[in-house]
This record gives C-alpha cells, structure tokens and sequence, in this order.
C-alpha cells in the first residue's frame, strides 16, 4: 500500500501534492458523462492541473488566507478542485446543502461571509436570485455550467473563470494547524452552526480511520453520500486522496442500483436509508415470489446470521453451516450482485442501523460495519471492524481517539479530530467543548468490558433521520404551536426517510376551519408555513391528526407540562406506523 504520508504540519493540499507525486498517472475519479453516454476518468495528473488553474483564478480575486469560499454542488470532480485549489491558496471553504432553501444558504453565506461561491448552474441561480440582495459579502458567483448572459459581472462560467495555465506557485499558503472548513450543522436554536475543523482535525482523522481498515489503491469507492456532509467527505473523499483509491460519483440517487452494477464498488460509505431501501426493494420481490422461496430466503440469512456470530466468537459452530456454499450460490450471491458484486467494506454511519437489516444483510455476507461520528470530530469517533463487529453496537473508538463517559453517561471525545469550536459562537462552543478538549457529544452511551461503544440515549432531543441529517424537534415544535389550532405537537422520524408530527388539536378551533381544509393534506401544508425557517431538509411530509388531548392525568405530559416522548411513541405506535406506511 502506498498511503501518503501525513506529517503533523501538512494540510489538505500538501497530501494532494504528495499523492499527484506518488501515483500521477493513476486513475483518481470517475463520473458518468451523460453526452457520450460512458463513464470517464481523470487522473491524479489530470485532478493536479485543474487544482492548479483553480488556485490562479483564485488569484485574480484579491482573496486573502482565511477569506471564505462557498460549494454548493453534487459531488463531481470540479468539487474536489474547487475545495482543493482553495485550500492550497489558504481560503476556508463552507460546503453547503445542495438541495437547501434559499432562506437557510443565505443565513450561512452570511454568516461564515463568504465571498466566492461555486454552485452548478441556472436553477441555483435561480434561487439565489430570491436572497441576493441579502448576500452583501458575496462578490463572485460561478456556475459548473454554462448559462445565459444575466447581465451580472459577478456571475461567471467556471471555464470563463478559469485561466489557461495553472498558478505557477505549487506550496499551499498555510500548514496544517490552519482553519480549513466551517460546516454548519443544526443546532437547538434552529438556526445551523458552523463547525470549525483544521487541515489535521480531517487527515488526523483519515489517519485514524485507516489504522482501523486496510484500503488500498485499486479500491473503487462508489460516492453518493453529498460532499457537503462530513461524512462522505473525510471517507469518501480525503481517505481516498491519502490511500490512492479511485472515487466514482454516482449520477444521482434513483440511478443508484445501476450505478452498482455498473462500477462495481469494493467499498462504499452509507447512511441506512441506503439499505432500508434495498431491504424494501428484495422484500416486495419476495412478497410476489413463492412461499418456497421466501422459505428459502429466511433459512439462508438465518444460517448466515449465525455463521457470522460465530465467526465473531459469539456462537457455537452449527451443522447447518455446511450447507453456507449452496446458500451462497442461491440466495446471497444474487443479493450482493445488486451492489456489483465486489463489496468488501460497507461502512454505515450517521444514523442508527435497524437491527432487523443489519440482520438480514449481514447474514447474506454484506460486510456491513456500523460506525459513530459528527461533524464536531471531523466526524468519525467509533466504528466495527470486519473481525470485530458488533452490529448492535458504534464499535471500538479508532486508534489515536479518547473516549470516556462523562456524568448523565454523556459520551466524551478527545483527540487531534476534535474541532476548535463553532463560528462565530462562543457560549455555544463553551457547552459543548472544554478548556481540557474533551467534547461532548450530547450523547450518552455505555461502554462494555470489550471497549465496544453503544449508544442509550440522547442528552438533548435530537432527531436523526434515515439520512443522518439531525433535526432539533423541541424547537419546530414550538413554532408550530404558535398558531392556536395545535394544542401539542409531537415530531417523529428518528431512523426514519423523513419527518412527521402527531399532533392533537385544539377542538373550539378545529371546529371554524373550513370543511375542505379538514385534510392531512391541508394541515401538512398549514404546518409547513410556521417551519419555513427551519433547514431545508427538516420538512414534515406527513401528520396525526388526534383529539383525544394530552395530560399529565392521562401520564402523557410531565408535571411541568413536557411531553413525555418515549410514552407517547409507545402509546400511539400504530398512528406512528401509519405515518411510514409504504416508505
């Protein structure tokens, strides 16, 4: 393996210069070009010229080291370029939710004061348009794609912005101990906050991560996860520049399962929507197969299941497992075809994995290992190994990492992947980071006498989606309950594809609203009119509409008038199903 070194100053472009040295002529990325209908390649050559011409355009925009540059695109290689020339001309980039509200990327672009922001083309612009008389530091717009002459001087096509030739100074500007990104994550307030990682917070952490998992450079790592997630782009991204393996952007979500079989990934990272979906799509073929094949389905994850717990030293050896290759060759191998065939490292983070799934897939021989992290770690903290997995659990901490559980069993993080803080935040940043550096995650976990990490609960109320987007219920719960038609609001969707809400309402008011507009349909829409400030992604899709009122009597509200969630989830679980009905 030829891993890039990482000294204790380099910085995100150093290890590209480094890998562009080592491995020039390699394959780097892959993308779909949908005009000649073929996938193409660029390699680490390739990627270097084009860095090099994005730090010369950079040049002629009088930035300063520190100054804020803004993505909001796909992941594609113009990306990786874009995040790479501006390290090297030491500019801190701020990625940004490419699907987010107008409202939502105008408060972060003001925020973190961006003043160069790179988005895909007209339909961006198009929704710019709608805040940017808000965007006061905002002095350069380009577009991956051509558009039509708006009469703008700041908008520019990235091939009209890029110069010819690439800048000829080649050393990064700043080392390694420099702010190199703010990504802003959600928060309690329901404004997002921005998380302040150095160039060694992320390649410490890519350090961390390959001292737990062997990667090597003809690896294919399939990347659909979006880039402005941390996530994918410390796994899928920074990892991949350090180990030399190839990244192929996948062309969207819906194309996703041929993506698979076409690239052929030996390793992907994921949230669990990915599987909670393949889980869906192989039970619906099973619901139309016959009784003897779905028979046959359940027998085979079943011995897996136990093969694999067996393997992990947690089982004992059964003679069912002598028929595992006939298994295989009927059952798991038509599976794991789906996804290639060639998968030997799924790693599956950023929301908790149904244990029926994990179950299920891993018993057909999906390596799946589940991992924890957030932003505020640069992101990963724990994760399974293939010989040391627990689906259960987050896994062991990674080398180089401290955890420890402090009081109300919150877990403690320290180590060099920890963030300075949150921008522009202070008392935020004192709740959660101390002046010792340990951080706070607001979760709180337990550790068992083998070091394997599991998490109980949450310190604050925090909804993780299926996705990994974290969404913050108390405070959308309250707007909605401005309006006097809501007597409680309940939001839900932990684990789940998106948010919904029970709520009960208020009889005397229900009772003036127009008969037409006693609809799910109409109170959704009613309700998405009190979160339009929220994040983009934290949207309710669906509602309970309930009577029957809740009171401390009735043991559904605190005392002090809290809801009593876990009651409530237990009480009303059949309205909560339906919410998920078909997703």
């Amino acid at each position: 393996m030829q891993y890039v070194p990482i000294l204790a100053t380099d910085s995100i472009a150093d290890a590209f210069a480094k890998r562009v040295a080592l491995s020039p002529d390699k394959a780097a990325y892959r993308e779909y070009d949908a005009p000649s209908q073929s996938w193409r390649e660029r390699t680490w050559s390739d990627m270097a010229g084009q860095v090099g011409r994005v730090r010369a355009a950079f040049a002629t925009e009088g930035l300063a080291p520190r100054d804020r540059v803004a993505i909001m695109l796909r992941n594609c290689p113009e990306w990786v370029a874009f995040d790479i020339g501006a390290h090297a001309q030491g500019l801190v980039v701020v990625p940004l939710f490419v699907d987010d509200r107008p409202e939502n990327f105008a408060y972060i672009l003001n925020d973190a004061g961006v003043k160069v922001l790179l988005v895909e083309g007209e339909e961006h612009l198009k929704r710019l348009d709608e805040v940017r008389a808000q965007l006061g530091s905002l002095q350069r717009i380009i577009t991956v794609k051509p558009v039509a002459d708006r009469g703008d001087a700041a908008v520019r096509s990235l091939d009209q912005w890029l110069p010819a030739e690439p800048a000829g100074e080649t050393r990064p500007i700043v080392d390694g101990h420099s702010l190199a990104t703010i990504v802003y994550t959600s928060g309690t307030t329901g404004k997002p906050k921005g998380v302040m990682l150095t160039h060694q917070n992320m390649l410490q952490n890519v350090k961390s991560a390959l001292g737990a998992y062997d990667v090597y450079p003809d690896d294919v790592l399939l990347s659909f996860l979006p880039l402005s997630h941390m996530f994918e782009r410390t796994v899928g991204y920074y990892l991949t520049l350090v180990s030399g393996s190839v990244v192929a952007f996948a062309r969207s979500i819906p194309q996703l399962s041929e993506d698979f079989k076409t690239v052929r990934p030996t390793i992907i990272v994921s949230v669990p929507r990915i599987f909670e979906r393949l889980h869906a799509g192989v039970h619906a073929s099973l619901a139309e197969a016959s009784p003897a094949k779905r028979r046959l389905f359940d027998f085979a994850h079943h011995v897996g299941w136990s093969r694999f717990e067996w393997q992990q030293g947690r089982g004992p050896f059964k003679a069912s497992f002598v028929l595992w290759p006939l298994l295989k060759l009927l059952v798991a191998d038509k599976l794991l075809e789906r996804m290639g065939g060639r998968l030997r490292l799924c790693v599956s983070g950023g929301a908790a994995l149904n244990p029926e799934i994990a179950h299920t897939f891993i018993g057909l021989g999906l390596p799946i290992c589940q991992g924890y992290g957030l932003s505020e770690a640069s992101p990963i903290v724990s994760a399974n190994r293939l010989d040391r997995n627990d689906p259960a659990s987050i896994g062991l901490p990674l080398p180089g990492i401290e955890v420890a559980i402090g009081e109300n069993g919150a877990l403690m993080v320290k180590g060099p992947n920890v963030m300075l803080g949150y921008w522009n935040n202070p008392e935020a940043t004192k709740q959660v980071l101390g002046d010792d550096g340990w951080l706070n995650t607001g979760d709180q976990a337990r550790k068992d006498p083998n070091g394997f990490l599991y998490i109980t609960g949450r310190i604050k109320e925090i909804i993780v989606l299926g996705n990994g987007e974290k969404v913050p219920p108390v405070d959308m719960e309250l707007a909605i309950q401005l309006d006097p038609l809501f007597e409680h609001v309940m939001i839900v969707g932990e684990g789940k594809p998106y948010l919904a809400a029970l709520v009960v309402l208020n009889a005397e008011q229900w009772a003036k609203v127009p008969e037409a507009d006693r609809t799910d349909k109409a109170v959704t829409a009613r309700i998405a009119k009190l979160i339009k400030g929220f994040p983009g992604y934290a949207q309710i899709r669906r509602v309970a509409l309930l009577t029957d009122k809740w009171t401390v009597d009735n043991g559904l509200l605190t005392p002090t008038l809290k809801l009593r969630r876990s009651v409530i989830l237990e009480r009303l679980r059949a309205q909560v199903d339906a919410l998920y009905k078909g997703h």
